[in-house]
């Protein structure tokens, strides 16, 4: 088993950045594949960033494309999420996901969320 907690979200200005982090225990997230997914009130969950097991392969939602990065720290057993020029749109609740396979995965059927942490962007 997985368990994976957020932090490091909150309220920030547009054109602000936020870091949020994922630290997972349990088990080494050196093998696996992540994910961050994001929902906003009356919106569908969506994919905004995923990553292979060593980081080779990545993804971005193209609403994030440029102003996201995610990122591992094997040593740390922690996944990043670097959010910069953040926009109004940005404002979710946002989710990190561990999937035990190492391949990219872009689906929803992850193995393993977190609790998810705030985000909200003022104008």
């Amino acid at each position: 088993q997985v368990q994976l907690v957020e932090s490091g979200g909150g309220l920030v200005r547009a054109g602000g950045s936020l870091r949020l982090s994922c630290a997972a225990s349990g088990r080494t997230l050196s093998t696996y594949a992540m994910g961050w997914f994001r929902q906003a009130p009356g919106k569908e969950r969506e994919l905004v960033a995923a990553m292979s097991w060593n980081g080779i392969s990545q993804y971005y939602a193209d609403s994030v494309k440029g102003r996201f990065s995610i990122s591992k720290d094997n040593a740390k057993n922690t996944v990043y999420l670097q959010m910069n020029s953040l926009k109004p749109e940005d404002t979710a609740v946002y989710y990190c996901a561990a999937e035990r396979s190492p391949a990219l995965r872009l689906g929803e059927t992850y193995d393993y969320w977190g609790q998810g942490t705030q985000v909200t962007v003022s104008s």
